[in-house]
């Protein structure tokens, strides 16, 4: 399978930098405006450039360099000028003046890519959840962690207080492949300063803790989160203890799930991929492939296949004693018609048979 990030140049001479695994029905879209977002009211688009990559992540990460390239080097790129490229790489980097939305946003906003739907860039409103590690203690669980939110299609990660600092070498072999997600990783020195810009902040904690909150589950979060106004933030605490009254106080809700009284404690990881999971439900994220299995084999190519078999089995002399033939062919029958054999399954087989009939010499 292969991915592919493009460029459109939009009909104000802006640009728009997105990646896709299905290159001419996304700018389709685009074109026809069937995808609200930026490139809807600045129609009509063209696209400019196109890169092919054989992996999601390496597209996603040549998305958002690009996206953080100024106008000039992005327009060097769409010309084939790799010189005038290379020359702005080693210039002082700089803001762009370009209005590409992955350019001149606020350092939240540029931490948030776009939600991912069918394999393909879509803008949303409002965008995916973040997910807060409160004073997280293993660099492993972080990297576990990330790769959990990419697997669902999350990838704004901020972390508050990490016990052994940030960043942390164990963090990125554990990420296996989510990298990015560490590197854009924030870092804030207390949790009320992680989630000002949250509107809708969700505390996962087993336990209420003495505070009096609304209780919600992750499906039922999920939901709320979809339909929200404003940025919404999954909170999780640390590893032994989860999260302190103080924690769960600035949250608007609770979050948890129905769990195994005597044995309620789960890890990091698995916390934040049940809350990712339950909001991926909802975004559309590709399926995995799926194989057709072939229609099934039609009736005469079945009792061929029986009447092959019946007759082998009767120059060995399976069928004994005799009168129990009948019943012995009928259970041969229920177990061959059981499986609901394809045409090449009954040919394969026919095959095998034949040659135990008449063995080749080797």
């Amino acid at each position: 399978m292969s991915f592919w990030v493009y460029i459109l140049r939009c009909s104000d001479g802006s640009y728009y930098t997105g990646h896709t695994d299905d290159l001419e029905r996304r700018i389709a879209q685009h074109q026809s405006g069937t995808i609200a977002g930026y490139t809807h009211d600045r129609r009509p688009v063209e696209l400019v450039f196109s890169e092919t990559f054989p992996d999601r992540i390496d597209a996603l990460e040549r998305e958002h360099q690009i996206k953080d390239w100024s106008r000039k080097k992005k327009e060097a790129l769409i010309r084939g000028d790799w010189k005038a490229v290379s020359d702005a790489a080693r210039s002082r980097p700089r803001v762009s003046t370009s209005l590409d939305p992955g350019s001149n946003r606020t350092e939240a906003e540029v931490a948030q890519p776009l939600l991912r739907t069918n394999g393909i860039m879509t803008d949303t409103s409002p965008l995916p959840p973040v997910i807060v590690l409160v004073r997280p203690q293993l660099g492993e669980n972080i990297g576990k962690a990330a790769r959990a939110m990419l697997n669902f299609g999350l990838t704004e990660m901020r972390l508050v207080s990490p016990r052994d600092g940030w960043p942390n070498p164990d963090a990125g072999p554990a990420a296996a492949g989510a990298d990015f997600i560490l590197d854009k990783a924030q870092v804030y020195e207390t949790l009320a300063d992680a989630v000002a810009d949250c509107a809708h902040v969700y505390a996962t904690t087993v336990r209420k803790r003495g505070v009096t909150k609304p209780v919600v589950t992750p499906e039922e979060a999920a939901q709320e989160i979809h339909a929200a106004q404003g940025r919404c933030a999954y909170v999780f605490g640390p590893e032994r203890s989860g999260l302190e009254t103080e924690d769960v106080a600035l949250a608007r809700k609770i979050l948890t799930v129905p769990i195994n009284p005597e044995f309620g404690s789960l890890n990091l990881a698995q916390a934040v991929i049940l809350c990712a999971y339950e909001w991926s439900k909802q975004a559309n994220l590709a399926q995995p492939t799926v194989t057709e299995l072939g229609e099934p084999a039609p009736q005469e190519e079945l009792e061929g296949m029986i009447l092959q078999l019946n007759t082998l089995l009767e120059k060995v002399g399976y069928f004994f004693p005799p009168d129990r033939a009948p019943a012995t062919k009928l259970t041969l029958r229920n177990l061959l018609t059981k499986p609901g054999w394809n045409h090449l399954e009954v040919r394969t087989l026919r095959g095998v048979l034949s040659h135990l009939n008449r063995p080749r010499e080797r």
